[in-house]
């Protein structure tokens, strides 16, 4: 595979820590520049995060040499030296949106972990094994954009990474109906660790902005189809979500409730999860797990302490599957919510990008 030289926007906050560790040593991308707001900009990055760093493992030492860039003043300058970007910013959505088209105009192409392009009808938004073929819609996008090489594509919410791949091969077979999840979210899709937010110990938090609208009407671009130029969303399954934030440093859990036009049984419903697999696993691409779906049978799993890790976080566990009073089934599932859910989900999207030819 072609090398491809990357830069990361937004490097000092979690995410841009976890893109560092990530692409470290990446077969295919090479971190050349990273990018933050403007009172990073001019030191090393490792100078920038110094204590900030958030994440067990330390900052790959070539990347923390790099000397951090304006994100907003030095567009050109990126986009001259990169193949594309990864972009982890935390500024206001409006600002975002104008900065990522900033650097998609420049002919620099970006594959965003923020939410503000999501909903752009023309912007795909792609869990790689579920939804690959909406990154057809960029071409369109480029016309829109007026643009040779330049695009926007971006992750889903990591609220809904555990709960859409379980339902995805339910959905396909069997038509889902309704589904009810309620996520228990890790402190780190807040940005925190514990030292950082001691007020989450011995507590539950009931509301996190955003976070249910996000897990009710994302799945439903996901799960719609390219019309023209633009995606249009599907109508069904119903889905309604409660989000709550828990006192786990990783590890999004979700319980899952969901109704069916055809109900499968429940042999029905383990032998789909455990035969389905996507173009990421047929391309066999860097960062995909050789098996996305992975069941536990034992009544305690799967568990954030023991299972977030499977295959690098990019896996997805299920577990406790069984029939219930009002729906046709429950059962509770796991995602690592900074690998899987933000930036691993964000690095297998730009792997299937570049082996699809959209950086060429």
């Amino acid at each position: 595979m072609k090398q491809y030289n990357v830069g990361i926007i937004g490097a000092t906050g979690m995410v841009g820590q976890r893109f560092s560790l990530l692409l470290d040593k990446h077969p295919w991308f090479n971190v050349v520049c990273v990018a933050a707001s403007p009172r990073s900009a001019g030191k090393k990055l490792k100078d920038a995060v110094a204590g900030k760093w958030k994440l067990k493992d330390p900052l790959p030492e070539a990347i923390g040499d790099l000397t951090v860039l304006d994100a907003t003043a030095d567009i050109e300058k990126i986009a001259g030296m990169v193949d594309f970007v990864f972009c982890a910013v935390d500024m206001k959505k409006d600002e975002i949106k104008a900065l990522e088209e900033r650097y998609a105009k420049a002919e620099c192409p970006v594959v965003s972990n923020n939410s503000a392009h999501r909903h752009t009808d023309d912007v795909p938004m792609v869990i790689p094994e579920i939804n690959p073929e909406h990154i057809e819609i960029i071409e369109a996008q480029r016309k829109r954009l007026g643009t040779k090489r330049g695009f926007i594509a971006v992750k889903s919410n990591c609220s809904l990474q555990s709960y859409v791949p379980a339902l995805a091969p339910l959905h396909s077979k069997y038509k889902v109906t309704k589904a009810l999840a309620c996520t228990y979210q890790a402190i780190s899709g807040a940005g925190r660790t514990f030292e950082s937010w001691p007020e989450i110990l011995d507590n539950v938090i009931p509301y996190i902005g955003g976070e249910e609208e996000k897990s009710e009407k994302e799945p439903m671009k996901i799960w719609g189809k390219i019309e023209g130029d633009k995606i249009v969303d599907a109508t069904e399954p119903n889905i309604t979500a409660q989000c709550l934030r828990v006192p786990v440093s990783d590890g999004h859990t979700a319980a899952v409730f969901v109704s069916f036009e055809k109900k499968p049984s429940k042999d029905e419903i383990l032998e789909a999860w455990k035969e389905f697999s996507g173009v990421p696993q047929e391309l066999d691409l860097p960062s995909a797990p050789k098996q996305f779906l992975n069941y536990f049978t034992e009544d305690d799993r799967p568990q954030a302490k023991l299972d977030r890790e499977l295959e690098g976080g990019m896996a997805v566990s299920i577990g406790r599957l069984r029939e219930d009073t009002q729906y046709d089934y429950k059962f509770v599932c796991l995602s690592h919510n900074t690998l899987r859910g933000a930036a691993g989900g964000a690095v297998l999207l730009a792997e299937l990008l570049a082996e699809k030819g959209y950086f060429d």
